[in-house]
């Protein structure tokens, strides 16, 4: 286990830990992620118009992850950020490199960085907010793994000094999300990729419809229960803003079957991933938790149980690099797609064309 505060003293992480005091200022508001900022109440922000909201209680989401740990079975609630972890270190796969540094953001117990293999990652630095739970991670039995306690939302890393960053259904809990990703992308070398995923707007709708409904049947209106998730499109957007090229997003939908609506907030719980806003409310009171559990029932349940729909986008952006492809000038095409059932002619015509253009050339 390799806490934050002696990492400088491990000579192995110098070229591409920031220093522990560095660190410390980022942390407490003195030093922001491109300079320094006045004082700790000021806002972030690193473009005009653009502040950083304060969303989620960070100190709660950190205490929700610990208490997880002490579960005799948390390893029973996995099942769904296994599956998810997989799907990630897939498409690391699919990039036909070998990196030599990389970062498991918001790694939780290594639900990705677990499956790497020492032909596609040579060194993994495991980094998560709580401490607990990042003893109670799994490494890769190939490639060496190093262990940092660190908040998503301070990247502790050197400007251009990682190959590959990946991250697994953590940043949704992130306040600065914008500035988390223009973090990382400084951290990345040039051609340097991240690839990750988050939950998206659709997860749990079903849960949130039937606690508002509920709630407002009962008490007359209705609190945020459900965290607020990120939009397919304003993903997007935050990547293309922040630096990114050559983005893929795709959406996969997850949906399970549970008994009823309490084994689903059990099963969240187990997970930590408890709401943790700061307008939350401090509880339910048991009618409005019974009728919310009868309408899920009747809207989306049968017989055997009540349905649970987890979207989950996939993401992957590129640091820029003069060696990537790059998209080919406004009015360069020499073909229309109007013509696309004539493309046999086609090929012949400009198969005809460059042999005029270069006589000496043999067929």
């Amino acid at each position: 286990m390799i806490s934050f505060r002696n990492v400088h003293d491990i000579s192995r992480m110098r070229p591409i830990i920031m220093s522990w005091s560095r660190y410390v200022a980022m942390k407490n508001g003195m030093l922001g992620p491109f300079g320094p900022i006045p004082c700790w109440r000021c806002l972030l922000s690193t473009e005009r118009g653009q502040t950083t909201m304060n969303v989620f209680d960070r100190k709660a989401k950190r205490i929700q992850r610990d208490r997880t740990t002490i579960l005799p079975d948390y390893k029973v609630y996995e099942y769904l950020k296994d599956e998810v972890g997989f799907r990630v270190a897939d498409r690391v796969f699919d990039v036909k490199r070998q990196f030599n540094v990389a970062v498991d953001l918001g790694c939780a117990r290594g639900y990705v960085s677990k499956h790497f293999l020492k032909d596609v990652v040579s060194t993994i630095y495991q980094c998560e907010l709580s401490e607990k739970m990042l003893r109670q991670s799994e490494v890769s039995p190939e490639v060496p793994t190093f262990r940092i306690i660190a908040d998503e939302e301070f990247f502790p890393f050197k400007d251009n000094s990682l190959d590959l960053v990946v991250s697994s259904l953590s940043l949704h809990w992130v306040n600065d999300l914008p500035g988390c990703f223009r973090q990382i992308h400084n951290a990345l070398k040039n051609d340097g990729v991240f690839i990750g995923c988050l939950f998206g707007g659709d997860t749990l709708y079903e849960l949130r419809v039937s606690l508002q409904l509920a709630e407002t049947e009962r008490e007359g209106g209705f609190a945020p229960h459900i965290s607020p998730f990120t939009d397919v499109r304003d993903l997007g957007n935050l990547l293309s803003r922040a630096g990114y090229t050559m983005l893929t997003i795709d959406v996969d939908e997850i949906i399970m079957k549970y008994p009823s609506m309490f084994e689903l907030m059990h099963d969240l719980k187990g997970m930590g991933e408890n709401n943790c806003s700061w307008s939350r409310k401090p509880m339910l009171h048991r009618n409005t938790i019974a009728a919310a559990a009868a309408i899920y029932k009747d809207m989306y349940g049968d017989e055997e149980g009540v349905l649970a729909t987890y979207q989950i986008i996939f993401f992957i952006g590129w640091k820029p690099d003069p060696s990537q492809p790059r998209s080919a000038a406004r009015g360069s095409g020499q073909v229309s797609l109007k013509d696309i059932d004539k493309l046999n002619e086609l090929v012949k015509d400009l198969g005809k064309l460059s042999d005029n253009k270069d006589p000496g050339k043999k067929n």
